[in-house]
């Protein structure tokens, strides 16, 4: 009987919507209010076009690592691969360390966000809301526990939604507002200094936040069809059409409601639809925002599930966490921990400080640590190494390492503390595994070279 192994299945749009989905979700609806109480002026848009700049020049680090190493587990590999066989070991394993609590935070956000939107609908306690998040884990769990072509079909299907509910926010806000007001009137009272460069920064840290996820095929890069190309596009494709989205949803609300309503709304998209087309067309959009915060919860979810999954596969991890399912070919094992842990903190966390506290986790290793990491890499492979290979290298690296870090400092200080203690428990840990298995530092053998995953890497892109 042969061993199960990851299927090549999910097509160049599927991986889009996949991406999508994961981008959308709650975040620009729950964070919207925020972002325009925060900079306090119709310039807030700026802060959403940061957000697009930033992941437009991040991308082109996923793209040039994702096209040559697309295998399951994404970050796992490029850092493995940009630190080298004993600096990467470490690298891998606190990328590894932070994703199985940052994960299930992100997931835990999404639900969070789920049941505080749709509070609107009709009020309820504290207790029910807990139970309304937890459930949304659950049914997640439920529709992932299957076959990776019927998760891309399901992926199309819930990506329809994220669409609708976008268009017509969009096309309201141009049949009922003043539609170019918010353009032209962008810049009235903006003064360029020292404050606004502050608040610009705490604001991108919250549209950052809604467009995260841009890279998710890469975490699912033994499961994408032709990922040398696939890959790349569907990240461009995917925060291309997400930013332009984003901005007309501002601009269409902001055309609509005055900006003291959009800075204290909480349910600020519903309160929109209301203004334009009364109570029961904000309850129509309301359900679909519900649907598009449930579709990214899926979509995270499943790229969350292959990386505990890819380094229990190279030995870097837990070995239960790289079994697949004998029939369904997908780590369930993986899946099912990251969905219990997920299920706890959506009872147990408020939205808000989750999401700070998502980014100021993953910022040190997963984004400033594998842009570094590709330095290293072109400096001992040179260009011609990679399957894609940015432009203007290594400008986009060096701008992606001094923005993600202006991001981090700009998460506050007990969330950056935060984000350096879990690192440094990552580095403790990882010497006490290391000094059990005797491994590197503690041993002269190198772990598996580059030439193994070199190797994977070939057989993937057959």
């Amino acid at each position: 009987m042969n061993k199960p192994k990851l299927d090549r299945k999910i097509s160049l749009l599927q991986a889009t919507a996949i991406n999508m989905t994961d981008m959308v979700g709650i975040g620009p609806f729950v964070v919207l209010s925020v972002v325009a109480e925060s900079m306090n002026g119709p310039w807030y848009l700026y802060a959403w076009i940061a957000g697009a700049l930033l992941s437009v020049i991040d991308a082109n680090i996923w793209s040039q690592l994702g096209a040559t190493f697309p295998l399951a587990g994404g970050s796992y590999n490029f850092l493995k691969e940009g630190y080298g066989p004993r600096w990467g070991k470490l690298m891998s394993f606190l990328f590894v360390w932070q994703t199985m609590i940052q994960a299930p935070l992100v997931i835990a956000s999404a639900a969070i966000g789920f049941a505080q939107y749709a509070s609107f609908l009709f009020p309820y306690s504290n207790f029910v809301a807990k139970c309304i998040s937890g459930s949304v884990v659950i049914a997640i769990v439920f529709l992932l526990y299957r076959k990776i072509d019927a998760i891309g079909k399901i992926s199309v299907f819930l990506w329809t939604g994220v669409l609708f509910t976008m268009g017509w926010i969009i096309s309201g806000g141009m049949l009922h507002g003043h539609f170019m007001q918010p353009i032209l009137h962008i810049n009235d009272g903006l003064t360029l200094n020292h404050a606004f460069a502050a608040t610009l920064g705490f604001a991108s840290v919250k549209t950052v936040y809604s467009y995260l996820g841009y890279y998710n095929v890469c975490h699912l890069g033994g499961e994408i069809m032709h990922p040398k190309k696939s890959i790349p596009r569907s990240m461009f494709i995917s925060i291309a059409g997400i930013a332009v989205l984003y901005l007309l949803m501002n601009i269409s609300i902001a055309s609509v409601l005055p900006l003291h309503t959009i800075q204290q709304s909480k349910f600020v998209v519903s309160s929109f639809i209301e203004q334009i087309a009364g109570g029961s067309a904000a309850n129509v959009a309301t359900i679909l925002i519900l649907w598009v915060a449930f579709a990214s919860v899926f979509s995270a979810t499943l790229g969350y599930s292959r990386i505990p999954y890819a380094a229990a596969a190279d030995g870097a991890f837990f070995k239960v966490f790289a079994k697949l399912h004998p029939t369904k070919h997908f780590p369930y094992i993986s899946l099912l921990v990251l969905g219990g842990t997920a299920f706890l903190f959506s009872l147990l966390f408020k939205l808000r400080d989750v999401i700070d506290a998502i980014l100021a986790m993953r910022i040190l290793i997963q984004f400033i640590g594998q842009a570094l990491g590709l330095i290293l890499l072109v400096k001992r492979k040179g260009k011609q190494y990679f399957a894609w290979r940015m432009p203007l290298y290594p400008l986009p690296a060096v701008l992606a390492i001094a923005m993600w870090f202006y991001i981090f400092i700009s998460t506050g200080y007990t969330m950056m503390m935060g984000g350096i203690t879990v690192t440094l428990l990552g580095i403790i840990a990882y010497m006490i595994k290391a000094k059990h298995n005797q491994e590197w530092p503690f041993t002269a053998t190198l772990p598996i070279g580059e030439a193994t995953l070199q190797q994977l890497t070939d057989e993937g892109n057959e």
